[in-house]
């Protein structure tokens, strides 16, 4: 079991977590699912398995339909005992973002609507899109005496086609309109993201995290949005301080320049390895600034339970999760 840190512990472990649809046992969820009670007990005991296996102090978690099941699961598993939690209210039967912390949650925010500023328009005229459509969670953290952090667990629009109900879905018109309203609906998502994000990361010196699936790439236009662009290295000097202020890193290339191979995927769909579920830092967590307080060392993977179902005619058990689990570690350096 993982002791609780003390002042003067120098590592800590963050982690992201799709739950792929955690509920209470026959309780529907979406319209017409539920658990049996056997497949619930076997769905709590593997995540709390997982989790022992993660052995993460600091962990976003998307996909929870029930608050209480995230705490039975919580109460189940060995590494997680006398964790904090904060859960957004799930909404109309929508699953919600959470997070769950050794360290102590000293304020937790749930965001729903856009920034005004980030509201998109075309030639004018506003696109529909005001709100995410799962509420994101900031969470400030307190990692020790002197050091506090601002932790964004988000769930950004997924790749399915947004379609009427009406619509014929095997229709592959209809079917990619409705791919490309989820895209822009994900990079309003992103837009806002990065909005919410200037205001903790801009001229402070204020360790900042995301965390969650953001159903993109790291390399996806959206996954660089919410990111920011890094400077130009012919770019004057001043000006690329201003532009790494604001700036996110993946741990995922932080790992990858570390390394002699990149076997970064978080889930398999029609036979694409891809990775979906990222954990971003801001500057304070990265070697190259000098003014860091803490450096990523080592990110692990927990996929070895994912399956290509165009080569394997088995199937991922409905009580497991379909994606997999990151953890971060880093060492504390302030």
């Amino acid at each position: 079991m993982n002791q609780q840190p003390q002042v003067g512990d120098r590592m800590i472990k963050v982690g992201t977590f799709n739950l792929c649809n955690l509920a209470m046992p026959e309780q529907v969820f979406y319209e017409r699912e539920a658990y049996s009670l056997e497949e619930y007990h076997l769905k709590r005991n593997w995540v709390a398995g997982q989790l022992d296996r993660m052995q993460a102090d600091v962990v976003g978690f998307q996909e929870v339909f029930h608050p209480q099941a995230l705490k039975e699961v919580l109460k189940q598993s060995q590494s997680c005992q006398g964790f904090q939690i904060a859960v957004v209210t799930p909404i109309e039967r929508t699953p919600a973002v959470a997070i769950a912390s050794r360290f102590p949650i000293l304020e937790a925010k749930i965001i729903r609507d856009f920034p005004m500023a980030a509201r998109l328009t075309m030639e004018g005229m506003p696109l529909p899109f005001t709100h995410f459509s799962r509420p994101i969670l900031s969470a400030r953290l307190q990692l020790t005496d002197t050091i506090e952090c601002t932790v964004f667990v988000v769930h950004l629009k997924s790749k399915r086609p947004i379609m009427p109900e009406d619509a014929d879905r095997s229709d592959p018109i209809e079917k990619a309109k409705g791919q490309a309203k989820s895209l822009i609906l994900r990079t309003a998502e992103a837009i806002a993201l990065r909005l919410l994000l200037m205001s903790v990361l801009q001229h402070r010196n204020h360790p900042v995290i995301v965390m969650g699936d953001l159903n993109d790439t790291g390399l996806a236009v959206t996954s660089q949005i919410i990111a920011g662009d890094i400077p130009h290295r012919n770019l004057e000097q001043d000006r690329k301080k201003a532009l790494w202020d604001i700036l996110l890193y993946n741990v995922k290339d932080i790992q990858a320049r570390q390394s002699y191979a990149d076997y970064y995927y978080t889930h398999i769909h029609n036979g694409h390895y891809e990775g979906l579920d990222h954990i971003l830092v801001s500057q304070e967590f990265v070697t190259q600034n000098p003014r860091h307080i803490g450096r990523v060392i080592y990110v692990s993977v927990f996929n070895d339970h994912l399956i290509d179902e165009t080569l394997s005619h088995e199937q991922i058990p409905r009580w497991q999760t379909d994606h997999g689990q990151v953890v971060a570690s880093i060492e504390l350096t302030a």
